[in-house]
C-alpha cells in the first residue's frame, strides 16, 4: 500500500504542524504497526492552483479529489482523508502474536 502525502506533512514536525492531516496519517498507520511505502505529492492545499500538479493524477484518478492524504491499496481502492485513515489503521492494526 502507498501513502501519498504533501511536502509539509513529515510525521516528526514539532509543534502546531505535528498536527498536520498527513503527519496524522502517518503516525496512525506506524502505531497501528502497519507497513507502507510512502511518496510525497507537489502543492499546497492553501495554495489550490498548486494541487493541480501531474503528481497528484493517481490521487485524482482514485478519489475525484486532490487532496491528500491518501492511502492506496494493492488492489487499487482508496481512502482519501487524515480521519478516514486514521479509523482504518486503527481497525486494521497489527498485533503481536
Amino acid at each position: 500500500m502507498v501513502l501519498y502525502t504533501c511536502f509539509g506533512g513529515a510525521s516528526d514536525l514539532p509543534g502546531p504542524l505535528s498536527g498536520h492531516p498527513c503527519a496524522k496519517a502517518m503516525k496512525a498507520l506506524s502505531a497501528a504497526g502497519i507497513d507502507y511505502e510512502h511518496r510525497k505529492v507537489g502543492g499546497i492545499r492553501a495554495l489550490p492552483w498548486t494541487t493541480k500538479s501531474s503528481s497528484r493524477d493517481l490521487v485524482r484518478e482514485l478519489t475525484g479529489q486532490s487532496l491528500v492524504p491518501c492511502l492506496v491499496f494493492d488492489d487499487g481502492t482508496a481512502i482519501a482523508g487524515s480521519d478516514e485513515i486514521a479509523a482504518w489503521a486503527g481497525e486494521h492494526a497489527v498485533t503481536a502474536s
